[in-house]
């Protein structure tokens, strides 16, 4: 039991600088006080995310960066105003975007034949909610099938301002996966032509994928039925 209970150190950045430690949790399963016999209780767990890439990036993603690059200082816009950071992590690319310039970004991606980056897969979110003021992601992932490269753009927004510019002007198969990302993480996208929830009720309290949402024990009610807790419920033997 010792062994479990163990604190995980936090990376050394010395060791690992591409890790980001953003917060720490510590105990799991709800483990609380001092009757834990378990050892969970005393588990401390980094919450490590990959941090900033430096050149070179290796493979095609050194002259992709290049071409958006001279695309956005071209435009006026700059390349350090819309793009934070690159992260190469596991052999795929990822673009962290600040929100105001994404559909400018997308566009870019899409047209320009040396990137042709014409097909979205879908906005997935995340919610990291120990990453103060960065709380909400909203995940692109783009597909070049001209040169068979992918790609991720990722922009980040506080959780008391959880919008973005909808990209369905670019990508049009983003409707439904905005709504998608709206209904489950809260992320506004304005612009969207119709944004409103796809899976859960329109009168739905909260959103059932961020991490601080209820995990059970409370009642659900679905268009005027209610389910009660597990152990209100009837026995069947």
């Amino acid at each position: 039991m010792s062994d479990v209970a163990k604190d995980v150190a936090a990376p050394d950045p010395q060791e690992h600088p591409l890790l980001e430690v953003v917060a720490v949790k510590r105990g799991m399963f709800g483990v609380q006080g001092t009757g834990d016999t378990s050892g969970y209780g005393g588990l401390v767990a980094p919450v490590v995310l990959p941090g900033p890439s430096e050149r070179p990036y290796g493979g095609w993603f050194d002259e992709a960066v290049d071409v958006l690059t001279e695309l956005l200082e071209a435009s006026g816009t700059g390349y350090a105003n819309a793009v934070e950071y690159v992260v190469v992590d596991r052999g795929e690319l990822t673009l962290a975007v600040r929100r105001e310039h994404l559909v400018e970004v997308a566009s870019h991606l899409r047209d320009d034949p040396d990137l042709r980056f014409e097909l979205s897969l879908g906005v997935s979110g995340v919610h990291y909610p120990l990453d103060a003021g960065r709380e909400l992601h909203a995940v692109y992932h783009l597909v070049s099938v001209t040169h068979s490269h992918r790609l991720r753009l990722e922009v980040a927004v506080d959780e008391n301002d959880p919008h973005l510019p909808s990209t369905t002007s670019v990508y049009p198969t983003n409707d439904w996966h905005e709504r998608e990302t709206f209904d489950f993480f809260g992320i506004v996208f304005d612009g969207h032509p119709g944004l409103a929830r796809i899976e859960m009720p329109d009168d739905w309290v909260g959103h059932p994928q961020r991490k601080d949402y209820p995990l059970g024990g409370i009642p659900v009610e679905y268009k005027g039925a209610t389910v009660p807790p597990a152990d209100e419920r009837r026995l069947y033997r």
